[in-house]
């Protein structure tokens, strides 16, 4: 009876050291990982905006904070596209702040050199998340990256690639008239003959499901960003 009562004590010691020191190590390997997901959005937000590593200076986490705080201005937009003074995309409580959105823009030498925007959606096994690009003309599509999916490899997951992600580069999402009308990654190959190739791209094939899901997202998040964009392309037209 004795030797139970000293193993029963003994165990629940052992537990109780080995759980504070777990909970120990995981905030602080949670602070870790939080700043190293900041940097990974930093780096694909400044992709997207056409920075690119170099020997000179790769993608180490410093250089990309260093790169993201000089070259890019972060704020705020309501959803009829005013700038929320004061506010930063990191100020934004989802729960609080429904029309509240993130913006990002490029600024070398005090010009603007392109906008990006925050991108989400179901693909086909779930969500994809990335940031679309987009020209100071606010109607080119300047570049588009994804940071984080669970679509199949070789099909789906296509998506992050160079080869599908440079497609985008130099498409229009609005029509002659300033309509937003999207960009769509289209079954096979884009006619470039065609009066519709200016707003398609080539699609992934065998990866129906995932392009669809592409499409209509990215179609969702342009018209939450569509009343400021409408701005740029009104001062634009001057």
């Amino acid at each position: 009876m004795h030797n139970n009562r000293y193993t029963i004590i003994f165990t629940t010691l052992i537990t109780m050291v080995l759980a504070f020191v777990l909970s120990s190590v995981y905030s602080s390997l949670e602070e870790i990982t939080e700043a190293n997901v900041q940097a990974d959005i930093k780096k694909n937000i400044l992709t997207s905006l056409g920075f690119q590593p170099s020997e000179e200076i790769p993608w180490s986490k410093e250089n990309v904070e260093a790169i993201f705080n000089e070259s890019v201005e972060s704020f705020v937009i309501d959803d009829l596209g005013n700038v929320i003074p004061d506010k930063f995309p990191e100020d934004i409580d989802p729960k609080l702040n429904a029309n509240f959105f993130p913006l990002y823009r490029k600024v070398i030498d005090g010009t603007i050199e392109g906008y990006a925007i925050p991108i989400s959606g179901k693909g086909l096994w779930g969500t994809m998340y990335g940031y679309f690009s987009i020209e100071p003309d606010g109607a080119t599509a300047k570049g588009i990256t994804f940071y984080k999916h669970i679509e199949t490899p070789g099909l789906g997951a296509e998506v992050d690639k160079p080869w599908f992600q440079q497609n985008y580069v130099g498409k229009k999402f609005v029509d002659g008239s300033g309509n937003l009308i999207g960009i769509q990654a289209i079954k096979g190959k884009v006619d470039n003959s065609s009066t519709e190739s200016y707003h398609q791209v080539d699609g992934i094939s065998g990866a129906t499901m995932t392009s669809k899901g592409l499409n209509n997202f990215l179609l969702k998040d342009l018209r939450t960003y569509n009343s400021y964009f409408e701005q740029v392309r009104r001062e634009n037209k001057g």
